[in-house]
Order: structure tokens, then C-alpha cells, then sequence
């Protein structure tokens, strides 16, 4: 097998993988997760901050949520 061979067979399985993450990147599990996730991190800044900031502790969740989420 020459190098040609190895580079063009690690394409291959980085390609499979890189198939495989993104499909369970898209995933609605992962998605659940990542809500939950984003939920619990809102939840904690609103018991700290100020009344007055809950809107805009709204709109940064929401905006992280569509950078990473379906």
C-alpha cells in the first residue's frame, strides 16, 4: 500500500465520521439536550441578575439556541 493508498483511505474513514457527527449533531436528542441545557444556564442568570435583564437573558438564549439547534 503506498502513501497515496493511506491518505486517500483516511479520507474515507474522516469523511464517514465527519457524516456521522454532523448526523447526531442534528439530531432531535441532541437538540433536547442542547435546550435543556440553554433552559437551566437561563434559569441561573435570571435568579442573579436583575429583574430588568430577563428579556435580554431571553434573546441571548434564543440566539444561541438557533446558532446551535434546529
Amino acid at each position: 500500500m503506498g502513501i497515496d493508498d493511506i491518505v486517500s483511505k483516511g479520507k474515507e474513514l474522516f469523511e464517514g465520521a465527519k457524516d456521522k457527527v454532523t448526523d447526531a449533531l442534528g439530531s432531535d436528542k441532541v437538540e433536547e439536550v442542547s435546550d435543556k441545557v440553554l433552559d437551566g444556564a437561563a434559569d441561573a442568570a435570571k435568579k442573579v441578575a436583575p429583574d430588568q435583564y430577563d428579556a435580554k437573558i431571553d434573546e441571548v438564549r434564543d440566539n444561541i439556541d438557533g446558532a446551535i439547534g434546529e
